[in-house]
C-alpha cells in the first residue's frame, strides 16, 4: 500500500469514527430526553390578568353557609369578563354555591385565605347537561362544579377551599358499591341504562350531542373541568369531597396545576387526570385520594379513536402522593396515545397507596404510549408493586393492541412493597425499551415479574441489596 493510499485509508477510519460518534450522542440523546424539558416548560406559559378586582360582596353575596351565592358568582364573572378580565374575589368566610360555576374567559376565580366554597350536594342543581367526558367518552351529562367550555385565560387560584360536599349519602352511593353506601335496589352507575348504555352509543356512533344522560342516569361530574381551553392555571386551593375526578382538564392546551392540596375518599376520586391535553404541567401538589393521585388518559375505545388526541407533554415534579391507587399513572383510558411524560422529584408513601409508577392499557382501549420519564422519586411504603405495567388491564380483549415504547426509570429509591418491578406485555405483543437505572428497593416480599418484555435493562440497581441481574434485548 503506497503513502497516499495509507492516507486515504486513515481519513476514511477517522470519518468512520467520527460518524459512528455522532450516530451514538443521536441515539443516547434520543433515549434520554430529558433535554427535552426545559423547552416543553418554556411553552407552557401561565395566564396573565388585569389588575382589577370584582367582589362577589358587591354583587348580593351573603357571608352564610345555607344562603346560595351563584347568583353573585355569575353576575361577578360577568362582569369581570365584559370589562377585559381580573379577578373575582371570593372574601374568607363560608359560602353556599348551589350548582356550577361556569367561568369565562380572562377570568381568575381567587379564593382568599379563609374561604370555603361548599357546593350543593343535589344532582338537579348541576342541570342543564353539558358537554363533558366520563371515563374517555364524551356525552352531555351534569355539569361538573367548576367548568369552562372553550375558553381562554381562566383560573382557579388563591388560598380557599373547595368542598363538593360528596359523601356516602350523596353521589358516591351512585357507584354501585357497598362501601360506598349504595345497598341493593338502589341506583347505580351499572345499571343497563346507565354506564353500559354510554359504551353502547358510543360504539354505534351515535352523535355526541345526543348522547343526553344526566338526570336518571348516576354519572357523577369531575369538580372542576376545563373543556377545550386554552392557558389554565388552577394554583393553591384545596379541594376535597369530590363526587368523581377531581381535576379534568380535557383537550385543553397551556394547563398549569401549581400547589392545589386534594383529599377526597370516593370512588374514582382521582386527583388529576390530564385528557387528551398539551402542555401540562403539575407542581408542588398534594394528593391522598381515594383513586389514582395523577392518571394521564386520551378517551376510551372508540370515542378514542373518533376523536384520536393525545395526551403529550406532560410535566410532573416536586409533588407528594399519600392515598391511591397509584402515584403517577397513565391508563387505562389512553386509545388517543400518550407521550412525552416527565416526572420527577416526587415523594410518595402510604400503606394505602397501592403503586408508584404504573402503566396500563388493554387490547379494547389500545393506544400508543412513548417516550415515558420517571426520575428521582422517594416511595416510603406502597402496598403493592413500585413498577407496574399491565398491557392486559381488566382482561378486556379486542382488537386493538396496544403499544408501549421507550421507558426510562432513573434514581428511583423505595423502602418497602410487596414488588419492586411487576411488566406484563401481550402474548406476541411485548412492551419494549425498558430501561431501569440506579434504583433501590428495600423491603420487598416478592420476586420481579416481567413478562413479554423486549429490549429491558436494568443496570446498577439492588433488591433487597442484591444486584438486579436483568439484561434482554
Amino acid at each position: 500500500m503506497n503513502k497516499a493510499s495509507v492516507i486515504r485509508y486513515v481519513i476514511i477510519l477517522l470519518l468512520g469514527v467520527v460518524i459512528s460518534s455522532c450516530g451514538n450522542n443521536k441515539s443516547a440523546s434520543q433515549r434520554n430526553g430529558w433535554d427535552k424539558l426545559a423547552e416543553i416548560r418554556d411553552n407552557i406559559q401561565s395566564p396573565t390578568f388585569p389588575d382589577k378586582d370584582f367582589s362577589i360582596m358587591d354583587y348580593g353575596a351573603v357571608k352564610d353557609s345555607t344562603k346560595d351565592c351563584l347568583s353573585a358568582i355569575k353576575k361577578a364573572i360577568t362582569a369581570c369578563n365584559e370589562a377585559g378580565g381580573g379577578r373575582v374575589i371570593i372574601p374568607s368566610g363560608t359560602y353556599f354555591v348551589k350548582g356550577p360555576i361556569h367561568l369565562k374567559s380572562n377570568v381568575n376565580l381567587h379564593l382568599m385565605k379563609g374561604t370555603v366554597l361548599k357546593f350543593s350536594n343535589n344532582p338537579n342543581d348541576y342541570l342543564p347537561v353539558v358537554l363533558t367526558r366520563f371515563e374517555g367518552i364524551e356525552l352531555m351529562n351534569y355539569s361538573p362544579l367548576i367548568y369552562a367550555y372553550k375558553k381562554k385565560n381562566v383560573a382557579v387560584t388563591g388560598q380557599g377551599v373547595l368542598d363538593g360536599q360528596a359523601n356516602n349519602a350523596h353521589w358516591w352511593p351512585w357507584k354501585g358499591k357497598k362501601e360506598y353506601g349504595w345497598e341493593p335496589g338502589m341506583p347505580s352507575q351499572l345499571d343497563s341504562a346507565n354506564r353500559p348504555a354510554l359504551a353502547k352509543v358510543a360504539a354505534e356512533g351515535v352523535p355526541v350531542k345526543e348522547r343526553i344522560f344526566g338526570d336518571g342516569h348516576y354519572l357523577r361530574p369531575s369538580f372542576v373541568e376545563p373543556y377545550l381551553c386554552e392557558n389554565v392555571l388552577i394554583k393553591g386551593v384545596t379541594i376535597k369531597n369530590s363526587p368523581f375526578w377531581i381535576l379534568h382538564p380535557t383537550l385543553s392546551k397551556n394547563v398549569i396545576i401549581d400547589s392545589v392540596t386534594t383529599v377526597s375518599y370516593g370512588p374514582n376520586n382521582d386527583g388529576c387526570d390530564p385528557e387528551s391535553c398539551v402542555n401540562v404541567l403539575i407542581k408542588d401538589c398534594f394528593f391522598s385520594n381515594g383513586d389514582d393521585c395523577i392518571a394521564i388518559k386520551s378517551g376510551r375505545d372508540e370515542d378514542g379513536r373518533r376523536i384520536d388526541i393525545p395526551s403529550k407533554n406532560i410535566i410532573i415534579e416536586d409533588c407528594q402522593m399519600r392515598d391511591g391507587h397509584g402515584g403517577v399513572v397513565i391508563g387505562s383510558e389512553v386509545t388517543g396515545g400518550v407521550e412525552n411524560v416527565f416526572a420527577q422529584n416526587c415523594e410518595m408513601n402510604s400503606p394505602h397507596l397501592d403503586r408508584a409508577i404504573r402503566i396500563k392499557s388493554n387490547e379494547r382501549r389500545g393506544g400508543v404510549l412513548k417516550n415515558l420519564y420517571f426520575r428521582n422519586i422517594k416511595v416510603g411504603q406502597v402496598h403493592e408493586a413500585v413498577i407496574k405495567v399491565n398491557m392486559f388491564y381488566g382482561d378486556e380483549t379486542g382488537d386493538y393492541i396496544p403499544t408501549l415504547d421507550s421507558v426510562f426509570i432513573d434514581h428511583i429509591v423505595s423502602q418497602k412493597s410487596e414488588y419492586a418491578i411487576n411488566i406484563q406485555g401481550i402474548e406476541g405483543n411485548p412492551v419494549s425499551n425498558i430501561f431501569i437505572n440506579n434504583c433501590t428497593f428495600n423491603k420487598v416480599e416478592k420476586k420481579n415479574v416481567i413478562k413479554r418484555v423486549e429490549n429491558l435493562i436494568i443496570k446498577n440497581s439492588t433488591v433487597n441489596g442484591q444486584q438486579i441481574k436483568y439484561n434482554r434485548k
